[in-house]
């Protein structure tokens, strides 16, 4: 097997089975494939990836403009029900790879292939093209599919025993780990000594994913129709291009959001200075929380010194897809998401709090 495969690709622990909203189909024979991570949607937009394909300036201009007709749509999609999100992200694979075709050379569009497929690792099958020319029955990929499902399955519970706190991150992706071990087993037991040698080429030279940073979509835009700066100036994302943005969402009597606040509070002290940008969006939850005087007078209480948004409406609430208070996520110089959190930081020993300081100083850092 390509050494590219021996390892887990950083693109399949970054969307992983711990952290992705993942969808586990009920084990029948009759059911859809496994749904692929849209590596291509996440890769194409990093400096790494566009190194590897020697992409010229101009070029990466042009893909930015394709990206930007892209991002928008994906993040929505993000809510759909499973079938049609999937048709969605296919859709927009598709218009990407259309555009792609016309800014790339030939030479270039093959080693995006090949990096697609490492990507994926095991499952570069669930794409029909890599599949077909390796030549896979339908038998063995439904084999495969069974050893994927039944890891999204586990996965899933996973998750939810890690967002409840019954279980350690670090312990969830000892489990994937050997969940993953088990889909490369299955994988390299599957194919024939012919296929294994079509797949080096399929593969092409190992790329070391550590170095793609930049996977996520761009962010939305601040939405201010039925909203209100309480405090600061009124912010767009847009006009902090060359600055990162720490954007969290909040409802000042929620006793979680209280125990964060005084992180942001010192991200602001430490970081303001060198290029960090901290906002609040104050999401109602309870009656309290929708009367802007009270929320005001909170923003004073803990210490605020930033801008806030009182979102009445929920209207970003809703166009970010939150679901869980509080909620922080990290915006690079680019405007890109970067990282986010959900709920307390430092919940039962955890180092969130650790994780995402060091993430801002990693993106300030950046060029």
């Amino acid at each position: 097997m390509s050494n590219a495969l021996a390892r887990t690709s950083i693109v399949a622990v970054a969307t992983s089975l711990i952290l992705a909203v993942l969808n586990p189909a009920n084990g029948t024979a009759q059911e859809a494939p496994p749904e692929p991570q849209p590596v291509l949607l996440q890769m194409i937009r990093d400096d790494a990836i566009h190194d590897e394909l020697k992409l010229s300036d101009d070029q990466v201009r042009r893909v930015f403009e394709s990206i930007a007709e892209i991002d928008d749509p994906w993040y929505q999609a993000g809510r759909l029900p499973t079938a049609e999100r999937i048709a969605t992200i296919e859709k927009l694979s598709a218009q990407l790879t259309n555009a792609l075709s016309a800014i790339l050379n030939q030479s270039q569009l093959e080693r995006l292939d090949q990096l697609c497929n490492q990507a994926l690792g095991t499952r570069m099958i669930l794409r029909n093209v890599t599949a077909e020319k390796l030549g896979m029955t339908a038998q063995e990929r439904e084999e495969l599919y069974n050893v994927y499902r039944e890891t999204d399955r586990q996965a899933e519970s996973l998750k939810a025993k890690v967002k409840n706190g019954d279980l350690k991150q670090s312990e969830a992706m000892e489990i994937v780990g050997r969940a993953q071990n088990a889909e490369r087993k299955k994988f390299a037991d599957t194919l024939s000594i012919e296929q294994k040698r079509k797949l080096s080429t399929l593969t092409g030279q190992p790329f070391d994913f550590a170095k793609v940073k930049r996977r996520f979509p761009r962010a939305p835009e601040i939405v201010t129709e039925g909203s209100r700066w309480l405090q600061g100036d009124p912010v767009k994302l847009e006009d902090l291009r060359g600055k990162v943005v720490a954007l969290h969402f909040y409802a000042f009597g929620c006793i979680n959001c209280k125990r964060n606040l005084p992180h942001y509070n010192a991200w602001y002290d430490d970081f303001a200075d060198d290029g960090l940008v901290v906002i609040g969006i104050q999401s109602p939850e309870t009656a309290a929380e929708r009367d802007p005087s009270k929320v005001a007078a909170a923003i004073k209480k803990d210490g605020m010194q930033y801008p806030v948004l009182f979102d009445g409406e929920k209207a970003n609430w809703n166009k970010w897809a939150i679901s869980w208070w509080p909620t922080v996520v990290l915006i690079d110089k680019q405007g890109f998401l970067r990282s986010h959190w959900e709920g307390e930081m430092n919940w039962q020993g955890t180092e969130g709090e650790k994780q995402m300081r060091q993430t801002i100083e990693q993106l300030l850092a950046e060029r």
